[in-house]
C-alpha cells in the first residue's frame, strides 16, 4: 500500500523479486544526488524518462532495415524498443526479476543509433575513424548522460547506474578506461545485473524474427527460401498442421508468432536452471560470475545463429535492401563532411557548439559534435538535409 509519511509520498515497495534481481533500494545510485521519486521506484523513473526524452521520440523516424519512406507498416527503432520491452517483461515476470529495470533498458537500448539503421552507424564510424570512433552504444550512454537537455540541476537523464549498465552492452576497452566505474566491468570482464543480460537477448531474439516478418512482408524473401532452415521448418510444419487452410501472410505471421513463443521459452526455462544451479544470493554475486547466467539452451543458439545467418545472405545482401544501404552510406558521409568544412550549415545552437568544442578541444572534439548532430538526425530528415546541402542521388 503507498502511504506518505510527513506529506512526503513513499515509494512502492517492489515485491515478488528474487534475491538476485536488482532492486531499486539497493541502486548504486545516480550521477547526480536527487531526492527518492515519490510514488515510483527509482526503475521506473528512469523508464518514464526515457519515455518522455527527445531521443525516444525520435526512433519512430529511424529504421531498422527499410528506409522510413518505404512503407508505414516496417517496424522502426521505436517499435522495435516496444517489441523488445515487451518480450523482456514477459521473461523478467517468469524469473522474478525487475520488471521496471528490463523496460528502462530495452527503451534506452537503441537511443544512440544513426539514422539508416547499421548503414548509417557504419558509415559515421568511418567518418570519425581519426577522432576516436562511433559506437552507438556509447552513443545511446552519452545520449542519456550528457544530450539530452530536460532538467535544470544537470545535463541528460540522470540515470541510475543499473539501467546505465544495461544500454551499454559492448564498448572498447580504450573507451571503457575513460567511463569509470561503468567501464570497469570490460576491462575486468565481469557481468552485468541479470536484467541488463536479458535486455541484451531480448533485442537479439526481437531483431531476428521481425526482420523475418518485414522481409516476408516487403516479399525480398520467402517461405520456401525460409524453409531451408531446420528451425523455421520445423515450426512451419506444426502450424500447417494445426491449421490446414492458413496459406500466404497468415501462414507466415503465425509460424514467426510460434518462433518467438518457443524461443521465450526456452530462455526462461535454460536460465531459471542456470540461476538455480549458481544460486547467486544478489546482483553482486551475478556480476562476479564467470559467464552469463541468462540464455538460450544451445539448440536455440544454434536455431538463432541460422536463422541470423539467413537474414545476412537472403535480406540484408538483397539488391534492394544493398541499394538502400550503398544510398544511406553516401548520405551520411556526405552530411559529415559537408558540417565539418562549414558549422554553420547546422542550426546555430549546434553550430555555437560545434566552434566552443573545436576552441577547447580541437578538431576532434568539434568532429563529435558534429557526430552527435548526425547520429540524433532521423531518416526523413538527414534524406531532407542531403538535398538541402546539394547532395545528389
Amino acid at each position: 500500500m503507498v502511504t506518505a509519511e510527513n506529506g512526503v509520498a513513499i515509494a512502492p515497495v517492489e515485491l515478488g523479486l528474487a534475491d538476485y534481481a536488482a532492486h531499486s533500494s539497493r541502486t548504486r545510485g545516480r550521477q547526480h544526488r536527487e531526492s527518492p521519486p515519490g510514488f515510483r521506484t527509482e526503475y521506473q523513473r528512469d523508464r518514464d524518462r526515457i519515455v518522455h526524452c527527445t531521443a525516444f521520440r525520435r526512433l519512430i523516424y529511424k529504421t531498422q532495415v527499410f528506409v522510413n519512406h518505404e512503407g508505414d507498416l516496417y517496424r522502426t527503432r521505436l517499435t522495435h524498443s516496444l517489441e523488445v520491452a515487451q518480450i523482456a517483461r514477459a521473461v523478467a515476470r517468469a524469473l522474478a526479476l525487475n520488471e521496471d529495470l528490463v523496460e528502462a533498458i530495452s527503451l534506452a537500448h537503441d537511443l544512440g543509433h544513426t539514422p539508416f539503421g547499421h548503414a548509417g552507424q557504419d558509415a559515421l564510424n568511418d567518418c570519425m575513424r581519426e577522432y576516436g570512433g562511433f559506437e552507438h552504444n556509447l552513443q545511446s550512454l552519452r545520449v542519456v548522460d550528457e544530450l539530452e537537455s530536460r532538467y535544470a540541476d544537470f545535463a541528460g537523464l540522470n540515470l541510475t547506474y543499473e539501467t546505465r549498465e544495461g544500454i551499454l552492452k559492448h564498448c572498447s576497452l580504450r573507451n571503457a578506461r575513460q567511463l569509470g566505474e561503468l567501464g570497469q566491468r570490460f576491462i575486468e570482464r565481469r557481468q552485468t545485473g541479470l536484467e541488463a543480460q536479458l535486455a541484451n537477448l531480448a533485442d537479439q531474439l526481437a531483431y531476428n524474427n521481425h526482420d523475418v516478418d518485414d522481409g516476408l512482408r516487403a516479399g525480398l524473401i520467402d517461405l520456401e527460401q525460409l524453409a531451408e532452415i531446420p528451425f523455421f521448418a520445423a515450426t512451419m510444419t506444426a502450424v500447417k498442421s494445426k491449421h490446414q487452410r492458413l496459406v500466404g501472410r497468415p501462414l507466415a505471421q503465425e509460424v514467426v508468432r510460434n518462433m518467438i513463443d518457443q524461443l521465450v521459452a526456452d530462455l526462461i526455462v535454460t536460465s531459471q536452471q542456470q540461476i538455480d544451479d549458481a544460486s547467486p544470493n544478489d546482483i553482486d554475486a551475478v556480476r562476479a560470475l564467470n559467464g552469463p547466467l541468462i540464455s538460450f539452451s544451445a539448440e536455440h543458439v544454434d536455431a538463432q545463429r541460422q536463422l541470423k545467418s539467413f537474414l545476412h545472405r537472403a535480406l540484408y545482401q538483397h539488391p534492394k535492401v544493398h541499394r538502400m544501404t550503398e544510398r544511406a552510406d553516401r548520405i551520411v558521409r556526405f552530411l559529415f563532411a559537408q558540417l565539418m568544412s562549414d558549422f554553420g550549415n547546422m542550426p546555430v545552437a549546434h553550430a555555437e557548439n560545434a566552434r566552443a568544442a573545436e576552441q577547447q578541444g580541437g578538431t576532434a572534439s568539434a568532429a563529435r559534435v558534429i557526430a552527435d548532430y548526425v547520429a540524433g538526425m532521423t531518416d526523413r530528415f538527414a534524406i531532407d538535409n542531403y538535398a538541402r546541402l546539394g547532395g545528389k542521388d
